[in-house]
């Protein structure tokens, strides 16, 4: 797997690259915001710290995911809770704090990348969660085998949650893929939606909110 390491510090850089190197992975390396966009698209995972001296890492996050689905695990030293909140809601797909232990570095890249991989295998193919059937390339969910007539939106809500069964999402991840970048002007309408296709499912369980964060179709 390539994966691009953003990190200013040259102790820390070292350290995570060597480590990815030693289990197979390719690595590239840079140590400025300016620097990740030449080396993006051959990334399979980014690795990227917060504090670059060039610019805000969050800025950072929220271009890569205007632009590309390829996940992003944050590894930073801010702890904070609302750095850790407002990171997963830009769509890391991991927050990592400094210093961590490496072993455990690898195995939140090799789980990123399990996630990925099973969204990619399934982009076209059917998920069952329960009784809820979503076939993504036909457009059609069934439940206990009764066809459900959703709207186009309504059925895009429910295809971006089946991609990630039992993952977290955030409401940003769904504003971006659902309605892009006119998401600022539909938040509310997100709300609507999800209270419709709730009860259009019948299964007020099976679709589950978290607070403060987003939703969980199954798990």
């Amino acid at each position: 797997m390539r994966v691009l390491v953003v990190e200013d510090d040259d102790g820390v850089a070292g350290a995570v690259v060597e480590a990815l190197a030693t289990h197979g992975h390719r690595v590239e390396r840079v140590g400025r915001a300016a620097d990740v966009w030449p080396h993006l698209r051959d990334a399979d995972l980014v690795l990227l710290d917060l504090g670059l001296p060039d610019g805000d890492g969050m800025d950072v996050l929220r271009r890569i995911r205007r632009i590309t689905p390829t996940p992003v695990l944050v590894l930073t030293a801010r702890d904070a809770e609302r750095d850790v909140v407002r990171g997963l809601r830009l769509g890391a797909d991991d927050y990592l704090v400094k210093p961590v232990r490496l072993r455990e570095l690898l195995a939140r890249v090799e789980a990123v990348v399990r996630r990925t991989r099973a969204a990619n295998v399934i982009a076209d193919d059917v998920v069952e969660i329960e009784d809820l059937r979503v076939d993504l390339a036909a457009r059609r969910a069934t439940v206990a085998g009764q066809e459900v007539a959703l709207t186009a939106k309504e059925f895009d809500i429910l295809a971006a949650l089946a991609r990630r069964p039992g993952a977290a999402v955030s409401r940003q991840q769904l504003l971006d893929e659902v309605w892009g970048d006119a998401y600022l002007a539909v938040s509310r309408s997100l709300d609507v939606h999800l209270a419709t296709l709730r009860g259009k499912l019948g299964r007020p369980g099976l679709l589950a909110t978290i607070r403060g964060f987003g939703y969980r179709l199954g798990g």
